[in-house]
């Protein structure tokens, strides 16, 4: 490589990177995953678009694992602990047994409805039944969906990748027969159970690490954390043992865990999992050749993917669901919000590497049924949501966003006032915060007011609320109570001293 081939290589990738984070505006508008733009982008520069070639598997695998190891990173960081656990185990079943059950129905549709031999039918069953993260948690960010429900996406799209990555991996270098149907399920077990402890017990170490350390700049905080989610991976990988469940639980260990600069750190995992995403998508993009996309590959897809979306998850989702206190309405929701994105198309990768027979086949239908199933699925999540009433409403009444005090260890709250909410017309002394919370300063029509008691909150208003790390939570229940209901709602929290009645 000449440096010329590499000022070539900066410029279009500086030029896709920024087209790619202007996609994400346009994608939110229109409610899709931005992975589909992603992987548009892919084709357009690919082979069949501006003629970058890339067909290479194996560097296409090792780069899609790498991408997915730092997305779940990610995912894991930012997610809620006091979400998740009500949803564990729910979630936890999801990725397990409701994939089993998936992959069993899609395979049995597969080979029997559309004719494929068995190998190639357990494959793509089993290629498509696991849930995205990506393209999970990209949705969470925009469809506002009540804990419990968001809890159960979240951690089946964490942990569902490990199993799958096993069968697949075993069916592609011809392994599965040494195993026999016991002891794949042994293997599966042996490979989620000490992942997860050894990520259990890698984020811990890293969570103390850090605790004690005094790194000497706060940039190097998120570096350090992101370092050990990816050692989490590395040393679970190495004893054959679940990578991908190790570098979630540890980075859901850290996240939930008061490190120094989280503010900083969540910024950042932010950042590297867009440019994950990013990376990801357009790769699979210019790996795919939509020439080679002949007709049946697109009738399958379609088919197989109906089999998997109207059939196999709704039942698997029902039958996780019988163990748990779930209504309908909620698992129609789960059961529809189950999208797949870059995980089944990394996925098909494997067989490809390993070049097993019709393995292009394998990834043209699942290409075509990714795509064509996260159209349909996630323009109606917003509705569908309000329809099966699992919508918060958090984002509605009040707009709350947070930035680190480190040195009193306590946070300073912005608060936006939208029209939807009963903060308006409510003076500040009616807040009845508790002691050790403050309304420090509001901004209204771009000039600046400190507030006294009797100060009337308008709409539009941006209140700027000190509060110990402590009390934050309550605080911010306290003020979406009077943004829902007004001055009079209640103090239904936990008792606090100082706290209202």
């Amino acid at each position: 490589m000449t440096s010329h081939d590499l000022d070539v290589i900066l410029l279009t990738g500086s030029g896709v990177l920024i087209l790619a984070v202007l996609a994400v505006r346009l994608s939110v508008g229109i409610g899709l995953p931005s992975l589909l733009m992603y992987l548009g982008l892919g084709v357009l520069i690919g082979y069949d678009g501006a003629g970058v070639e890339f067909a290479d598997p194996n560097i296409a695998l090792v780069l899609g694992l790498s991408a997915l190891i730092l997305i779940l990173a990610e995912g894991g960081l930012t997610t809620n602990w006091s979400t998740m656990r009500p949803a564990l185990g729910f979630g936890v079943l999801l990725a397990t047994v409701g994939t089993s059950i998936s992959v069993g129905i899609v395979a049995a549709g597969a080979h029997y409805l559309f004719g494929l031999d068995w190998q190639l039918a357990v494959l793509i069953a089993a290629v498509l039944s696991p849930t995205d993260a990506a393209a999970v948690f990209s949705v969470l960010r925009t469809v506002p969906l009540k804990s419990r429900v968001s809890g159960v996406l979240e951690t089946e799209s964490g942990l569902n990748d490990a199993p799958i990555v096993v069968l697949v991996t075993a069916i592609s270098v011809g392994e599965i027969a040494d195993y026999g149907i016991a002891g794949f399920f042994a293997l599966v077990v042996f490979e989620l159970v000490i992942g997860a402890l050894l990520g259990l017990l890698v984020g811990g170490g890293g969570a103390r690490l850090l605790r004690r350390a005094a790194l000497p700049a706060a940039g190097l905080y998120p570096l350090v954390v992101f370092a050990v989610t990816v050692l989490a991976y590395a040393s679970a990988a190495f004893i054959h043992a679940s990578g991908f469940a190790a570098v979630y639980v540890a980075a859901v260990v850290l996240g939930n865990t008061e490190l120094p600069h989280r503010s900083a750190t969540r910024s950042f995992v932010e950042g590297i999992g867009w440019l994950a995403q990013i990376g990801l998508f357009v790769m699979l993009g210019l790996l795919v050749h939509p020439s080679d996309i002949e007709l049946w590959h697109i009738g399958a897809g379609v088919g197989i993917g109906a089999l998997l979306t109207f059939v196999a998850r709704p039942a698997s989702v029902a039958a996780c669901a019988a163990w748990f206190r779930v209504g309908w309405r909620e698992q129609l929701f789960i059961g529809w919000a189950g999208l797949r994105g870059a995980v089944p198309i990394v996925l098909a990768t494997i067989p490809l590497a390993n070049g097993v027979t019709q393995s292009i086949d394998l990834f043209n239908m699942t290409f075509v049924a990714v795509v064509v199933y996260t159209i349909i699925q996630a323009a109606p999540l917003g509705r569908l949501a309000r329809w099966c009433g699992v919508e918060s409403d958090r984002g509605r009444d009040v707009e709350i966003d947070a930035a680190p005090l480190e040195r009193i260890s306590a946070d300073l709250l912005q608060i936006h006032v939208p029209p939807t909410s009963r903060l308006a017309g409510v003076e500040v002394g009616e807040l009845r915060l508790p002691q050790g919370a403050s309304v420090t300063m509001v901004v209204r029509d771009d000039s600046t007011l400190v507030p006294h008691r009797t100060t009337r909150i308008r709409v539009g208003d941006e209140l700027l609320i000190v509060t110990t790390r402590e009390l934050r939570e309550s605080v911010e229940r306290r003020l979406r109570a009077v943004a829902r209901h007004g001055r009079l709602a209640g103090w239904d929290l936990d008792p606090r001293p100082g706290q209202g009645t």
